[in-house]
């Protein structure tokens, strides 16, 4: 590479260099110190840097080795102070900065350039042994874990059991000679774990910190976060190099985090927490519980008053929420960070609403500012308030919502039991970056230690997952894998409720209640259908799932699958017999007593979705899967043969036994379902159509309006099929209405579920008044997958080793699935420019795969009730996303 890219915060602030170049963190101390804010001096080094060390095979070569001296040098005669100056020594860390928040998931090395003679004259120079002992001791630790390795536990205890010689409990009270023999103790652990003594050299500490800064990049944390976040790897992070101040110094010193408004609630109030004689590792590792910040105006109210106003100025400069680090070094006021906020999706939303009222933002900003799926957990189930129960522990509300799940203590268990499908609470002294994959695999989050911007809070607002922190009153016992609170005793495996709304820690599981779309989500949802362009339909079945999504304000059902309404209990019997007749006469028969109850079903759905369409689709079930399964009924016939008793009964099974052999099928998928059946048995479809039209009629003479009628007829390959299955369609619906004397508007379509229909969809469409692309079937049929064999066997790993990008099920494949998508769409309204176009399959509901469906001849998308709210939210984005684009390449 040619040139090497390594800047003072000052030269990188003319260069007008973005997030992506100078990391989140680079960013934003770049931008702070442009503002004139008081920023400690330093160096970012950019992500170009991070990728071209790996593609050198993880060295620094020698450009990039005299580009970083250069311009520490340049640091150096900037602040007065340079590495190991045994009067004014320069200390500095060196910190991560991905272009994207990952909080906690990359590393960072404090007090780099401290050696045994340094340490002397730190005390020296500030009078205070105990601090450049404390100091010392800090940055072994931290340089021992990250850059030689070397198991961050065996420090850990090492303090532990200085801190039991000394009989203290905390980190303030251990002494200057504490802190001595404690450099002592880190150092040996070194030579003993590496065969190596600790690097004297500063110089020599700094390339070693930077090269460990960027392998953190590819540490298991970072890539499992990365994973969660759709973070693309190829990124990297960026490096800053910064004069260390000092919150470890003295009485008057301090470190803290503070958010411009609450990320839990999105109040408008300056909300965080800090710690005195601490560094900034200490607040979001939550090993101490820190004070709120409102606090440090009682201890050092100037630099309170200073912190306050310059959290406001950030706040409206970037116009949005900022989450801020800070040290107070002997009552001077140092900003280390400021990035965009995680939140919790409730505080998305209020601050997004709030922005727009105080002119901050617009509305399209405010809709683009939530994320689809935070609205999610804002639809997630909530602790009955009508429930009297005593809570057995109270701490920190850190992320609201409610979770059910056994106890866990280990990620490893938590991962083990969300395979096997089994809600888990992970319960944890504190969390740390390590912890990512059980938080992932968790439906809770229950810490005895931290405060609200500790690891554990901030993660899990940022997944949107119930957490509750700080609850000191349980005891847990890590090693024999249990709790005890109040006299309780509480084991792994055991059910608990965590309410992170409250803070309230619940033995067994509790009744949960839905929560409805009202105030604030209401809101950027109606702001968001101002803006998108593709209608959003549900699937649903039951009269229950069509409430559901009447209530989320779907414009529509895109998908009603009648074979649901043939399993019911009440009528598989008469199916069954249908299936079982030997003659069409039969097989009317019990078709005619299957009839009314379909018709009621359809009434029911017409009702609630009043105005709008109901998209009916025919039966697509092969028929044998309503009958029961050879493997069980086989040895039923067997026994009954073997044994002679009762012969009317062997009779009956047999004639089951004869039907299920007659209908079986080595690849159902691509079996006699569908249209095939239509064509096959028109004698079903004759009934279903019946029962559509004779509901549609008594709802137009009961409620005064007709519903808006689409029958949909799934899996066909050719044009034929439907020309012919549609005649038996239109023959029946006509004959019914002209029974009843009145007539309906309606409209027959088909689902383009095969490739080759979406590659004849120009044939097609002569025949049909819609299509739906049922991307289920249709990414079956293109990848030659059986989902159900696949999803379990190696879709998780072609995802994992990117094989596949995503899992095709559940996002949208663009090249393959979504280019059939988009030729079928081109083509149909090419020949029948009346031709709407929807799609139903599981892609309907997800906010990447919408985006693509926006770009391309797609006129609405179609859900699951429960994912209504989502699709309106994302349509609206992708809607927003095209024109920004449109409007940039002009």
């Amino acid at each position: 590479m040619s040139q090497v890219e390594v800047y003072l915060f000052e030269e990188a602030a003319s260069l007008n260099l973005t997030k992506f170049e100078l990391g989140g963190k680079g960013y934003g101390l770049v931008e702070m110190t442009r503002l004139g804010l008081p920023v400690p001096s330093g160096v970012v080094i950019t992500t170009r840097m991070c990728n071209e060390y790996f593609k050198r095979e993880k060295k620094l070569w020698p450009e990039l080795q005299d580009a970083i001296t250069q311009k520490v040098k340049a640091l150096e005669s900037k602040v007065g102070k340079r590495f190991n100056d045994t009067n004014n020594p320069l200390l500095v860390s060196v910190r991560s900065g991905a272009p994207y928040s990952m909080p906690g998931m990359m590393d960072t090395v404090l007090n780099l350039g401290i050696n045994d003679t340094v340490v002397d004259a730190v005390a020296k120079k500030f009078n205070d042994e105990r601090f450049a002992y404390d100091t010392y001791r800090r940055f072994i630790q931290l340089f021992g874990k990250i850059v030689m390795k070397v198991s961050g536990e065996l420090f850990d205890r090492e303090l532990e059991r200085l801190k039991d010689e000394l009989k203290v409990k905390n980190d303030i009270e251990v002494s200057a000679e504490g802190w001595r023999e404690l450099v002592k103790r880190y150092k040996k652990i070194i030579k003993d774990n590496t065969g190596k003594d600790l690097p004297q050299d500063p110089w020599e500490q700094l390339f070693m910190a930077v090269g460990a800064v960027f392998e953190s990049w590819w540490t298991q944390r970072a890539i499992e976060y990365r994973k969660i976040y759709k973070i693309p790897d190829e990124l990297g992070t960026a490096v800053n190099i910064v004069m260390m101040v000092f919150g470890n110094m003295d009485d008057r010193s301090g470190t803290g985090v503070a958010f411009t408004r609450n990320p839990s609630t999105g109040e408008k109030k300056f909300y965080g927490e800090f710690l005195l004689k601490a560094q900034g590792e200490d607040v979001v590792a939550g090993i101490r519980t820190p004070l709120p910040v409102e606090k440090l105006k009682e201890i050092m109210p100037e630099a309170y008053m200073q912190l306050e106003d310059i959290a406001s100025k950030l706040e409206k400069y970037f116009k949005d929420m900022q989450d801020i680090e800070f040290t107070v070094e002997s009552g001077k006021l140092y900003m280390l960070q400021t990035r965009n906020a995680k939140r919790t999706a409730a505080a998305a939303v209020k601050i997004a609403i709030d922005m727009v009222n105080e002119g901050l933002i617009k509305k399209e900003e405010a809709v683009l500012r939530v994320e689809p799926n935070q609205i999610q957990t804002l639809l997630y189930k909530q602790v009955d308030p009508n429930i009297k129960i005593s809570p057995i522990a109270k701490g920190l509300a850190a992320s609201p919502g409610a979770a059910i799940g056994k106890v866990i203590f280990t990620n490893e268990k938590a991962q083990e039991l969300k395979k096997r499908g089994e809600k888990v609470i992970l319960v944890r002294p504190e969390t740390t970056p390590e912890d990512i994959v059980g938080i992932a695999a968790a439906d809770g989050i229950l810490t005895s230690r931290g405060g609200m911007t500790s690891h554990a809070a901030v993660v899990t607002r940022g997944m949107g997952k119930p957490c509750i922190v700080g609850a000191e009153s349980i005891k847990i016992n890590m090693d024999m894998h249990y709790f005890e609170v109040n006299g309780k005793t509480v084991k792994e495996g055991e059910i608990i409720t965590i309410d992170g709304t409250t803070g309230s820690v619940f033995e067994g599981e509790l009744s949960l209640v839905e929560p409805k779309l009202s105030g604030g989500v209401a809101q950027i949802l109606e702001w968001a259908d101002s803006f998108r362009r593709l209608k959003v339909r549900a699937n649903a079945d039951t009269p229950e799932m069509a409430a559901k999504a009447s209530e989320n304000r779907a414009e529509g059902i895109g998908l009603a699958r009648t074979e649901r309404m043939f399993n019911a209990p009440d009528r598989l019997i008469m199916v069954q017999k249908m299936i079982l007749s030997d003659t069409v006469e039969e097989r009317k028969k019990y078709l005619n007593q299957i009839k009314p109850l379909q018709k009621n079903d359809f009434k029911a759905l017409f009702k609630i979705m009043k105005g709008l369409p109901v998209t009916i689709r025919l039966l697509d079930m092969p028929l044998h899967e309503f009958l029961p399964k050879l493997e069980e009924i086989l040895p039923e016939v067997t026994e009954l043969r073997l044994t002679g008793k009762d012969r009317q009964l062997l009779a009956e099974k047999e004639k089951v036994l004869k039907r299920v052999m007659e209908l079986k099928e080595y690849n159902p998928m691509m079996g006699q379902r569908g249209v095939r059946l239509a064509l096959m048995y028109p004698e079903i479809y004759e009934m279903q159509v019946a029962a559509i039209f004779e509901a549609a009629l008594e709802v137009l003479n009961e409620e005064g309006e007709a519903p808006i009628v689409e029958v949909m007829i799934s899996q066909l390959a050719e044009a034929e099929e439907l020309r012919r299955a549609k005649e038996i369609v239109t023959r029946v619906a006509e004959e019914t209405m002209k029974a009843s004397g009145k007539t309906i508007k309606y409209k027959v379509g088909t689902m383009i579920e095969t490739p080759r229909a979406a590659l004849t969809a120009s044939r097609i469409a002569k025949y049909a008044d819609f299509f739906s692309f049922g991307t289920n079937d249709l990414t079956q049929a293109t990848f030659a997958f059986s989902r159900d064999d696949v999803e379990a066997k190696f879709i998780p790993f072609y995802v994992d080793s990117k094989v596949l990008p995503a899992d095709p099920f559940s996002t949208l494949d663009a090249e393959g699935v979504g280019r059939l998508v988009a030729i079928g769409s081109k083509e149909g309204k090419e020949a029948n420019p009346e031709l709407e176009v929807g799609v139903c399959g599981e892609t309907g509901g997800d906010p990447e795969s919408i985006e693509k469906f926006n770009s391309i001849d797609v006129d609405y998308v179609s859900a699951s009730p429960f994912r209504v709210p989502i699709a309106r939210l994302a349509a609206a984005q992708a809607e927003l996303n095209k024109k920004h684009r449109k409007s940039t390449t002009v």
